[in-house]
């Protein structure tokens, strides 16, 4: 096998196949490794504080218009801060893919936990397989995963491409985020359009030259177009 692995937006990678067909395998709460806890959210706890917070701004929550805000936004906070479940069903590598699968523009969004604003953008995310290959939808379920919580963006580059290395031992993985944040222009510097690019390089993608900048080309490329 050659060392140096071409890119394409799906292809794959080498190693002897393992018996089973489609693993599956829940996956695990992760909660030391968040910020917010899905299911300790205490709703109706939620709902005061929002309202109290309405009146430490001098706005009368009981006025027409205001009345369900604090419901509302304690929904819109459940929302962003719980992740769906699911189950990331891997398979074994039986073709022995030898190149790397990347799946281009993940739409996320996510809470900064510095200031409670948005940020969003797209993620781009690719893994060198070794014995086995995960359902290419999980890519994108695993972005979404660890971006609803209360996050920066260094940190949710390196969750999933520590995922993706726990889960798969691929020989290489390549996550790259950029993001617009909130923070960045309602409020502080105010610099609408700056987006913030960051990267989680594993294995064959980080050490070896040519698959880093094939791969780092091709998501530039998408960040270009």
């Amino acid at each position: 096998m050659n060392s140096h692995s071409s890119i394409s937006e799906l292809v794959t990678h080498e190693r002897p196949a393992l018996a089973e067909v489609g693993r599956v395998r829940p996956i695990q709460p992760d909660h030391e490794h968040r910020r917010s806890d899905p299911t300790r959210i205490d709703r109706p706890a939620l709902e005061r504080a929002v309202s109290d917070m309405l009146g430490a701004l001098g706005v009368d929550a009981t006025a027409e218009g205001l009345r369900e805000t604090p419901r509302r936004v304690a929904g819109a906070f459940i929302d962003l801060l719980a992740p769906e479940p699911f189950q990331p069903t891997t398979f074994p590598n039986d073709e022995h893919y030898d190149e790397i699968v990347v799946a281009r523009a993940i739409p996320f969004h996510s809470l900064c936990e510095h200031h409670l604003l948005q940020f969003s953008g797209v993620a781009h995310v690719g893994y060198l397989p070794g014995d086995r290959i995960v359902g290419l939808s999980k890519l994108a379920r695993v972005v979404d995963h660890y971006a609803r919580d209360l996050q920066v963006q260094e940190r949710l580059t390196v969750q999933i491409a520590d995922w993706l290395d726990r889960e798969l031992t691929p020989r290489g993985v390549g996550v790259v985020l950029e993001a617009e944040h909130s923070c960045m222009w309602l409020r502080g510097a105010q610099k609408p359009g700056t987006r913030t690019v960051s990267s989680a390089l594993r294995g064959v993608i980080r050490d070896d030259p040519r698959t880093r900048q094939e791969f780092l080309a091709l998501t530039r490329s998408v960040r270009d177009a």
